[in-house]
């Protein structure tokens, strides 16, 4: 099972971007696995981003495709979830963490999952396997 975090979505996206190439690398071999995984929360921040940054047809065409995917799977939070990213929140606050990382954490937890695709180091400290 992996868990495919925002900036994993945005360095695909975005040809620019300093991860880009290696991104296009993990994806072609991510894909092929059965269990990948996010959160409404990842894909808000990656359309956000796309809005903020890019052409709105583009952003509104990757909303689109990552709202519709049955290749990733979207994990929604519940209360609990987002008690425990608040516990998270607070054990950490001195590493600058964004809600959307400790939620995430909180559903890997949760659902078992401890491989991420990303590019934020945070997800070593929480002790999961970064790809």
């Amino acid at each position: 099972m992996i868990f495919i975090d925002t900036g994993a979505f945005i360095a695909r996206y975005m040809k620019y971007d300093q991860y880009h190439q290696h991104a296009m690398k993990k994806w072609g071999s991510i894909l092929k696995s059965p269990d990948l995984y996010t959160s409404n929360h990842v894909i808000d921040e990656t359309i956000t981003f796309l809005l903020r940054r890019t052409d709105p047809d583009f952003a509104v065409e990757k909303a689109e495709i990552l709202l519709s995917t049955d290749v990733i799977h979207t994990l929604r939070s519940d209360q609990e979830d987002e008690q425990e990213a608040l516990e998270i929140l607070k054990r950490y606050k001195d590493q600058k963490l964004s809600f959307t990382d400790c939620i995430t954490s909180a559903l890997m937890k949760r659902y078992k999952i401890d491989r991420i695709f990303t590019f934020d180091s945070h997800f070593r400290l929480f002790g999961y396997h970064v790809l």
